[in-house]
C-alpha cells in the first residue's frame, strides 16, 4: 500500500471526474475514495482507488488530508454511500420472503422490496443492513432502539 505523500494532487477535471495526479505526473482519471471501515470508522483509513479497483494512495485517517482535497473526497463519497437509516417498520406485505416493507427513513418514506432474509445483514452488535431488491442498502443504526412495532415486524425475518 502506498502512503499518501505530498506530491500527489487530487482535483476534479472538465467532466466532474475525480483525478489524481501521482508523484509521476501521471494522471489517475476518475478515481475513487472508500473508506476502509464505512460504518463502524467511517474517519478512519481511505483509500484512493483506479477504476480497476487498485489503490493508489492511503490515508489513515480524514485528518491526514489536506482541506482542499478533503472537500472533494467528501463529496464523492457522499455522492457513492447514499445509505438512507431505516427509523420505522411501519407495514410488511407478508412474513414470507419475498415481501414489501413500507418503511420510513432519515430522508423520508418509502417501500423496499425484501427478497429473502438473508438480504438482512448484521454488521457489528445491533446494526444491521438491509439490501433491497434493487441492490439499495439502508441501514439500521441500532435495531434495539426501533419502536415496539417495528422491532416486532424485524424479528419474524430474523
Amino acid at each position: 500500500m502506498s502512503h499518501y505523500q505530498k506530491s500527489h494532487t487530487l482535483e476534479r477535471d472538465s467532466l466532474g471526474r475525480l483525478v489524481l495526479i501521482d508523484a509521476s505526473g501521471n494522471y489517475h482519471v476518475g478515481v475513487y475514495p472508500v473508506r476502509a471501515f464505512p460504518i463502524t470508522a467511517p474517519g478512519a483509513g481511505i483509500s484512493i482507488m483506479d477504476q480497476s479497483g487498485k489503490e493508489l494512495c492511503w490515508f489513515d485517517n480524514l485528518g491526514a488530508i489536506p482541506e482542499a482535497e478533503l472537500g472533494l473526497i467528501e463529496e464523492e463519497m457522499a455522492a457513492r454511500e447514499f445509505m438512507p437509516v431505516i427509523e420505522k417498520i411501519t407495514k410488511v406485505s407478508t412474513f414470507a420472503t419475498p415481501s414489501i416493507w413500507d418503511i420510513e427513513t432519515d430522508r423520508g418514506p418509502t417501500r423496499i422490496r425484501l427478497k429473502a432474509e438473508e438480504d438482512i445483514r448484521r454488521i457489528a452488535g445491533n446494526t444491521l443492513l438491509i439490501a433491497d431488491s434493487n441492490g439499495l442498502q439502508f441501514l439500521i443504526k441500532d435495531s434495539t432502539q426501533l419502536d415496539k412495532v417495528s422491532k416486532k415486524l424485524l424479528d419474524r425475518f430474523r
